[in-house]
Parts: C-alpha cells; sequence; structure tokens
C-alpha cells in the first residue's frame, strides 16, 4: 500500500515510534550500507514507470522503502560522490569536474567513513570511488579500512590497470595490485557480502559504488538479450546499458538475501540512490546536454548525464531501515539533495561528530516522521563547472520546490511546465530577483573555498613511490583522462600540484605507457584482444611516437637529456625542499611536437 508523505506522521507514530524507541534503549547500532549506481537515471527503473527495463529487486526495495521524489545530485560523477561523501556542496568539497585534478576531494574534508570509523563502525569500499587515486585522497585515507576499487572514473580510464574491460581484471586491494576472476559487479558485491559476513558482529558502514552502468558498456549476453529487440526497433538507445543495470539488480537481489540469511537485514539501512541522470537509457534531440528527450524514458524530464536541465541531475533515492520503522513504500515530494545523505546516517544512527563540523545538508529524518517544516522554502543549488576555477551562475540550476531557475536567465515552473519548455522569467520578475540575491549570497560564502587546493604529496610515508596521471593534469583543454588517448599519443600537457612531504633527494621518472605493460617509450602498443564475439576495436591500437627528448620542471629545477626510444622511462634526479610546488614534464617528438609525460613515478630515495 502507497501512502503519500501527508500521512507519514499517521505511519511513524503507530509504527516506527515502538521501534525507534526499542532500539534507543538497545546498545546495538544500526548497519550502513550505500548502494550507488552509475549513470543510471530517474527513468531506469521499472517501479519508476519505465516500460521496458526489467528491475524486480530495485523495485522491490522501492515497494519497501521511503521513496524521494524530488531528490537531487550534481549533473556528473565526482562532484556527486564527493557531495554524498561529505554533507558538503559539491564546490566546496572541492571538486567540481571529473578530471583536470578538479575530481580530488580536498585534504580538510571529513567523509561519512571517517565519521563511522570514530564511532566505532567497520567501514569498507566496494567500487569506485573517483575522488582521488592518491595521498592524501585515496579512500583508505578517507576513514575505510577495507578496500577494493579500480583507478580513475571507471575501467579503461588513464589510471586504471592498462586494459581492464569488466572481466577478469586486476584491482586495487587495500592498495596493492591483485587480479579478480569474474565480471566487476558481481566483484564488489561478493566481496562486500564477506566483509560484512566477517563484521556480522559489530556495526559496519558498507559504501558500494558502482562504475556499472558506465561506459565501456561490456556485459554478459545474458543480461543484454531479452533488450536487443527494443534496440534495433529503436526504442531504446542501448541494449548493454539496460543489461548493466539488470546485472546491478540481480546483484541487489543476491545482496537482501545474504541480509536476510544472516539476520542482520532488520537492522541494516539500507540506501540506494544513483550518480547522475541517465547515460543511456535516453537519448536527446539537439544538443546532447540540453536537449528534449526523443528515445528511450526519462521520466518527462528534460536532459540526460550532464544537463543542467532536470533529466541531468534529479535521480532516485530509496531508504529502507526495518528497525527504525521504514518499510512501507512511501513517497516524499520535498525538494531535497545529495549532500543531505550523510547528516540522515549521522542521525538515524545516533552518531557523534566533532565540534565545529558543518554539513551544508540537513537531516531527512524530519521528513521521513512527517515533518517537512524545514524543508518548506528550502533552496537547493546544483551545478556543472567542469573548468578550472568555478564561475557564477555556470550551467547552473537553482531549485526551489517546483521553480527552476538555469543559469541565471531562465525560468520554469515544474507544476505548469514539467519539461522545461516555456522560459518564464519575464513574468516573474519579483522571483528573479529573489533567487538571484539568494545565489549571490551563497555564491560569496562558498566561493572562498576555491582558494583551497588538492595537492598530491610526494615523498610522504603513505605512498611513495607516487604514481601521477595525466588525467590529473592541470590544463586548459580536457586531460587525456582515457586509455585510448595514450594509445592515440594525444597532444597535450599540464601540471600536476604536488605537495613535497620531506625535502631529500628524489628520483623522477617519466613514461608513456604505463609501468605494467612494460612498454617501451617509442613502442606501438599492440591492439588488445578482441573480447568473445566482437571484432577488434581499431581505437584500441597504439600510436608509435618519435620521442627525441624529455625536460622536467618542479620548483627551480629544469633538466632536460636526450631519451632512448628502447627503455621504458626517462629518469631524473634531483633534490627538493619541503612544501606545496608544481611539476611538468615534455616529451619532444621528431618534428618539434611536445606532449606531457602521460605517467610520472616520484619517489624519494
Amino acid at each position: 500500500m502507497i501512502r503519500r508523505v501527508a500521512y507519514l506522521g499517521v505511519l511513524w507514530s503507530a509504527l516506527a515510534l515502538t521501534c525507534h524507541a526499542s532500539n534507543s534503549q538497545s546498545k546495538e547500532k544500526p548497519n550502513v550500507i550505500l548502494i550507488l549506481v552509475d549513470d543510471q537515471g530517474y527513468g531506469d527503473i521499472a517501479a519508476l514507470g519505465n516500460p521496458i527495463i526489467q528491475t524486480p529487486n530495485i523495485d522491490q526495495l522501492h515497494a519497501t522503502s521511503v521513496r524521494f521524489t524530488d531528490y537531487h545530485v550534481n549533473p556528473t560523477c565526482a562532484p556527486s560522490r564527493a557531495a554524498l561523501m561529505t554533507g558538503h556542496n559539491a564546490n566546496r568539497a572541492g571538486v567540481w569536474h571529473t578530471v583536470n585534478g578538479r575530481s580530488m576531494i580536498l585534504e580538510r574534508e571529513t567523509t561519512v567513513a571517517q565519521i563511522m570509523q570514530d564511532n566505532g563502525y567497520a567501514t569498507g569500499l566496494f567500487g569506485k570511488w573517483h575522488l582521488g587515486d592518491n595521498y592524501p585522497f585515496r579512500p583508505e585515507d578517507k576513514g575505510f579500512e577495507e578496500v577494493l576499487t579500480h583507478g580513475g572514473g571507471g575501467m579503461e580510464q588513464t589510471m586504471d590497470y592498462w586494459d581492464n574491460d569488466y572481466f577478469n581484471d586486476t584491482y586495487i586491494h587495500n592498495g596493492k595490485l591483485e587480479k579478480y576472476e569474474g565480471y566487476c559487479t558481481d566483484i564488489w558485491f561478493e566481496e562486500a557480502m564477506k566483509f560484512m559476513a566477517d563484521k556480522k558482529d559489530e556495526p559496519f558502514f558498507v559504501y558500494l559504488p558502482t562504475n556499472a552502468a558506465h561506459s565501456p558498456y561490456f556485459v554478459e549476453d545474458k543480461y543484454l538479450e531479452p533488450y536487443k529487440q527494443y534496440e534495433e526497433d529503436g526504442t531504446i538507445p542501448m541494449a548493454a546499458f539496460y543489461g548493466m543495470i539488470a546485472n546491478v539488480d540481480e546483484n541487489i537481489g543476491k545482496l537482501v538475501d545474504f541480509l536476510k540469511a544472516n539476520e542482520i537485514m532488520d537492522n541494516t539501512i539500507l540506501i540506494f540512490m544513483t550518480d547522475n541522470g541517465t547515460a543511456q537509457g535516453a537519448r536527446v534531440e539537439g544538443h546532447r546536454l540540453d536537449g528534449f528527450v526523443n528515445k528511450g524514458f526519462n521520466d518527462g524530464m528534460r536532459g540526460i548525464k550532464a544537463s543542467k536541465y532536470e533529466g541531468g541531475h534529479r535521480v532516485p533515492l530509496f531508504i529502507h531501515w526495518a528497525d527504525g520503522g521504514i518499510t512501507t513504500g512511501t513517497d516524499i515530494d520535498a525538494l531535497t539533495a545529495h549532500y543531505d545523505v550523510l547528516p540522515t546516517i549521522v542521525d538515524m544512527a545516533g552518531l557523534k561528530v566533532e565540534k565545529g563540523l558543518k554539513f551544508d545538508g540537513q537531516s531527512l529524518l524530519p521528513l521521513i516522521k512527517g515533518n517537512n517544516k524545514k524543508f518548506e522554502d528550502r533552496i537547493v543549488i546544483t551545478n556543472s563547472q567542469r573548468i578550472e576555477v568555478p564561475e557564477p551562475w555556470r550551467r547552473t540550476s537553482l531549485m526551489q520546490g517546483k521553480w527552476r531557475l538555469i543559469d541565471g536567465v531562465e525560468l520554469y515552473n515544474l507544476e505548469t511546465d514539467p519539461e522545461q519548455r516555456n522560459n518564464i522569467a519575464d513574468q516573474h520578475p519579483e522571483k528573479m530577483a529573489e533567487f538571484k540575491a539568494y545565489y549571490d549570497k551563497w555564491w560569496a560564502e562558498i566561493s572562498p573555498s576555491y582558494e583551497d587546493q588538492p595537492y598530491i604529496y610526494v615523498g610522504h610515508e603513505a605512498e611513495n613511490p607516487t604514481k601521477l596521471y595525466c588525467h590529473d593534469w592541470h590544463t586548459e583543454k580536457v586531460s587525456p583522462w582515457h586509455q585510448r588517448h595514450i594509445r592515440s599519443g594525444y597532444v597535450d600537457n599540464g601540471y600536476w600540484q604536488i605537495k613535497v612531504a620531506e625535502a631529500g633527494t628524489y628520483k623522477i621518472r617519466l613514461r608513456r605507457w604505463p609501468v605494467e605493460t612494460g612498454m617501451m617509450l617509442n613502442a606501438p602498443y599492440p591492439v588488445r584482444p578482441a573480447l568473445p564475439g566482437t571484432s577488434v576495436d581499431e581505437s584500441k591500437k597504439g600510436k608509435a611516437l618519435t620521442i627525441q627528448k624529455a625536460r622536467i620542471l618542479v620548483q627551480d629545477k629544469d633538466r632536460s637529456t636526450a631519451v632512448d626510444g628502447c627503455s621504458e622511462f626517462v629518469e631524473f634526479t634531483v633534490e627538493l625542499e619541503e612544501g606545496d610546488s608544481q611539476i611538468q614534464t615534455w616529451f619532444t617528438l621528431e618534428d618539434g611536437t611536445e606532449l606531457g609525460a602521460y605517467f610520472v613515478d616520484v619517489e624519494k630515495i
């Protein structure tokens, strides 16, 4: 039976208070599992109206959860994760891009895992992190004691193990590379359940951020077969995307069965959400970021992943907790956001936080109890900056109730215009002035934090040597974030922001290919084998370069040398002083073209 938020007061008083009261008298803390699915949109769930996709386990969770129907994140991966982990607006947390050195969470930020750990919880992450691959940004630096992850923001990205393809890959397990057999999503859930089985007699926090359904779109045929006909007849954009979600759904069913079999389901707060709008569940006409949907299903919203319009950032959020009385399908329509999740966990689990730690979000527990007073006039701001220094109103949605102000110039009311087709800014000058004044005040408050920089440590005991990846170049172009850029000899350069932890002698090695390939500087990387049932992708072929000269610039050390193209790397030895700095590298080709070294190792010796 579905009840609306108006009836939640009755629901809570009749059922939840009894459970909550008994819980408060017990010393047993609730477990918390946070599932974050990559690139799955609001419309990529059968229970939310999609007529084609089959998601029986997500549907069952939907039927037994509080569902937030007006819940918003950032339009792309890393910023959403930063806000989710910290309870802060992503801009405040220092993450407003997915590459270019702006996907690394600021060192000063406190994460949900650190708070849980301080409250006696075992903490584990299984899947995609995408908030920094070096100290002090790694998940193990941010409160996770057990970590199984891949590099970067997805398979085949620059810092991911070379040629990972979702099947039988090499991942990072507690800081060390390990080979795993099986499909990535299956492995994340299987390893998470092993962790929970080991920790079932103590409270645990498990973060399960799947890299599916992010590209590349690889999945076993059995999952995509049911959707092939719909792709062929043009009803949906991509069968493999739906197939990846079907695999996630199957794993959620296995997880729930595991929790029940181990008698820990009732005392577990189970949270399900996604990180941005759909990537391949719908297509749009016109510009890919801002057009209107003309294929697939997106619940009638304008835009898809990366869009400033509703389809880019409105996503599902379900919360189930039997011992907290949250077991009945209930829709809550209040405006909510990703930075509300951490304060909600703190409130539900009764966690202590450090004095002075403030959140941009607020607990959703009052809403669940039927009290929406603090949410009535609330304003939520989300944006997609994707540049070095944020700019006011850049790809921004300011939201209040059903009002949406886009980029400070387009005003929509979703009650009468859910597809955001008719800009009514000139009809509501008072509302425009009110919203702009709020934004200006918010920008003035948050913008000083943009001066805080994400420095990668070198020469630190937590990580030595340090591997630097071109994914994190600070550059005016889009940094070479994908392995295909390395294969093609992508021409660009940028610098890394580093913090020299300790003065001393440092060995710096410049590479074109990652160390695991063993490839020479000027060698073409052989084309990767084709997956079963597929042909060779020509983009996977590696281009040979003609590197003649190498150069580094770090602090006041500017060094150059001739290159032996048959070596794997070029090595420099320099004396570095302690403190904040930058490092930049150059490879000069035979024709004079210059580009940066894609991979650099920095080791204090």
